[in-house]
């Protein structure tokens, strides 16, 4: 009924910066939130960022001052813009929308499938 769509992961060196997107489709009649988290091997799935319909934002302490988390309302789109990357953010990056279905107005978590970020030399 939901669909996030992640793009943008890929192999990037110590330093580098990657832009993920996440599109959302489907039943829909509002958004609380759109975010981005993410896993790594043997590891809890995390925050990294997440935003409001209004725009206010929060990020996990790790990322600060190097990740920036964006929406884009009229096409139902989130962005993680990645900068400084380091190997310790080498994850699966998954992105969350918490929003009010169209069909039975309840409130919803959906989850893109996630996109492979890796940092190394």
């Amino acid at each position: 009924q939901v669909h996030l769509v992640e793009s943008g992961g890929g192999l990037v060196q110590p330093g580098g910066s990657l832009r993920l997107s996440c599109a959302a489709s489907g039943s829909i009649f509002s958004f609380n939130t759109m975010g981005w988290y993410r896993q790594a091997p043997g590891k809890e799935r995390d925050l990294v960022a997440v935003i409001t319909v209004g725009g206010s934002t929060n990020y996990a302490d790790s990322v600060k001052g190097r990740f920036t988390i964006s929406g884009e309302n009229a096409k139902n789109t989130v962005y993680l813009q990645m900068n400084s990357l380091k190997p310790e953010d080498t994850a699966v990056y998954y992105c969350n929308a918490n929003l009010r279905s169209s069909k039975t107005y309840s409130l919803v978590n959906y989850w893109g499938q996630g996109t492979q970020v890796t940092v190394s030399s």
